[in-house]
């Protein structure tokens, strides 16, 4: 393989491209993403993903995946193997004709552990170019290492701790903090080459314990949160879901305690998971692949002593992007960013929310910056899912914001915003088919989303232009008064609806409202 930077190849690189291809933001102050195609080559999957939307929180366009165990039996061999070979062709001549049909320019195009390893990486590398165009960027172990970390980022801006990316023939560790990777590691971890090690799970165990080990020298991580990227963690994940009946199956930013993980690895290594595969959707290849990932996650734990498991439903594909994104992009909370770009698209009147947020302002004179994002995000939202038929509009707005491709959100802050947004639409929760993930919020928060969902109904329809126009609201905390201090032009919007549900948020309040015209 030629080294990036050194002109035309058969691998085809090229001399006015960057390591990855032509760069993906042309203007670093757009918001709005021109759709873009990622495909990564792994050890055990070949995945397209096209993103679109908010420049800093992109949606899934596009996203097929290829279980083409590339990288099975490598250890042994030294090649790739050769029915995953003829797997890998197909599907990047797929998604090669693909993004032409989609008009993707550029998509960008990486490989991992299995062809940087194998004997024969560098003629799949020039096959690929010769039978699909499409040229294969083949990284090495620290690069992988540092991409797979900065996807974490991209969905997780305050990630701090170590990200441990697992694929088929390796396991990449990078630490993260401050927006910026630093150490980082490639170890041959992966449940491939385990495979080729012994049948005795104590050596193997040994063996992993001493990578680790090795590892933590470097890494010396103590206490940490560690973030858990790749589809055999993934898996873990979702069955730990399952073991606990967690109400919410949103894998990114799920989180484990190390207590907890130990009891549902314990319960694996117990449990029929063909039974578990069909109750999870999990396909065979990847389950296969989850015994041995629970041993090196195991060990993983014992070594690291973390404080929390988290997962990222981020790595490659989306460091990829973020690889590309100026400073100016990468400082944007991509909470807010998502939410600003579903407005666009999705709102009658797009840029309402901003004026909604600061009309709803002084209810909030306490509130964290945490919980003003949360209000923010709330307000941008409030109107995304008027299409949807008004017997469904509040269950609508609840699956969105608890289901919906948003990052830097975790799970709590999902049911506030759905909780939230139920209230935006619907006066009582009670009896709702949503309650069992209520249970993620503690009592104050639920009461809190109340409040913000009343308010809610009640400015965006107080008035459609700009509800400060019409009045202004004072809060009394402490009296418990809430004030609406009508201007001339809001004496004829505040009409018997309006009336109805200022009086509905200060039941919510719990305080005695008071309507005054403004002098």
């Amino acid at each position: 393989m030629a080294p990036y930077g050194t002109g035309p190849s058969e691998t085809g690189e090229d001399d006015d491209d960057g390591p990855f291809g032509r760069p993906l933001f042309d203007d670093p102050s757009a918001r709005a993403l021109s759709r873009v195609g990622v495909v990564d080559v792994g050890s055990n999957s070949v995945r397209m993903v096209v993103f679109d939307g908010a420049a800093r929180s992109p949606a899934y366009f596009y996203n097929e995946k290829i279980m083409c165990g590339l990288g099975k039996g490598l250890a042994e061999t030294g090649r790739l193997n050769p029915e995953g070979r003829i797997r890998a062709l197909s599907a990047l001549r797929r998604f090669a004709l693909l993004a032409e049909g989609m008009q993707i320019e550029p998509m960008t195009v990486v490989a991992t552990a299995a062809t940087r390893e194998a004997t024969d990486g560098a003629e799949f590398q020039a096959e690929v170019l010769r039978e699909t165009g499409l040229r294969l960027h083949v990284v090495d172990g620290d690069e992988e290492a540092r991409l797979s970390a900065q996807g974490v980022l991209l969905g997780w801006p305050d990630a701090k701790g170590i990200v441990c990316d697992i694929g088929g023939n390796s396991m990449e560790l990078a630490r993260i903090g401050d927006g910026r990777v630093g150490k980082r590691a490639s170890t041959a971890l992966g449940p491939f080459r385990l495979q080729q090690l012994s049948p005795d799970p104590k050596i193997r165990r040994a063996h992993i314990a001493k990578v680790l080990k090795s590892v933590q020298e470097v890494m010396k991580s103590t206490g940490e949160r560690i973030y858990l990227v790749g589809g055999s963690w993934r898996v873990i994940a979702r069955l730990d879901m399952e073991r606990r009946n967690y109400p919410l199956t949103v894998l990114h930013e799920y989180r484990m305690t190390p207590k907890g993980l130990d009891d549902t690895l314990d319960w694996l290594a117990v449990t029929d998971l063909a039974v578990l595969r069909g109750r999870t959707g999990t396909s065979a290849e990847r389950m296969e692949l989850v015994p041995l990932a629970c041993e090196v996650l195991r060990e993983l734990v014992k070594v690291f002593q973390p404080s929390e498991i988290d997962v990222s439903a981020y790595g490659i594909r989306e460091g990829l992007l973020y690889e590309h994104m100026p400073e100016k992009l990468r400082a944007r909370d991509p909470l807010i960013e998502a939410a600003r770009m579903a407005e666009v698209v999705q709102a009658r009147i797009p840029g309402f929310g901003k004026k909604l947020y600061d009309f709803l302002l002084p209810l909030f004179p306490d509130a964290s910056k945490a919980q003003l994002r949360l209000i923010k995000a709330a307000c941008l939202l409030h109107d995304t899912t008027w299409r949807a038929h008004p017997d469904f509009r509040a269950e609508a707005c609840f699956d969105n914001a608890t289901r919906a491709n948003l990052g830097g959100l975790d799970h709590p802050g999902r049911v506030f915003l759905g909780l939230a947004l139920l209230h935006r639409y619907k006066n009582s929760r009670s009896g709702s088919r949503l309650e069992p993930m209520f249970r993620l919020l503690s009592e104050d928060e639920i009461q809190a989303a109340e409040v913000l969902g009343k308010a809610m109904r009640f400015g965006a329809m107080f008035s459609v232009g700009d509800p400060a126009k019409a009045g202004r609201l004072h809060w009394q905390p402490k009296k418990r008064l809430l004030e609406l201090e009508l201007t001339p032009a809001g004496v004829g919007l505040f009409g018997e609806v309006a009336q109805a549900r200022f009086k509905a948020l200060s039941v919510a309040l719990k305080a005695a409202p008071n309507v005054t015209k403004a002098a």
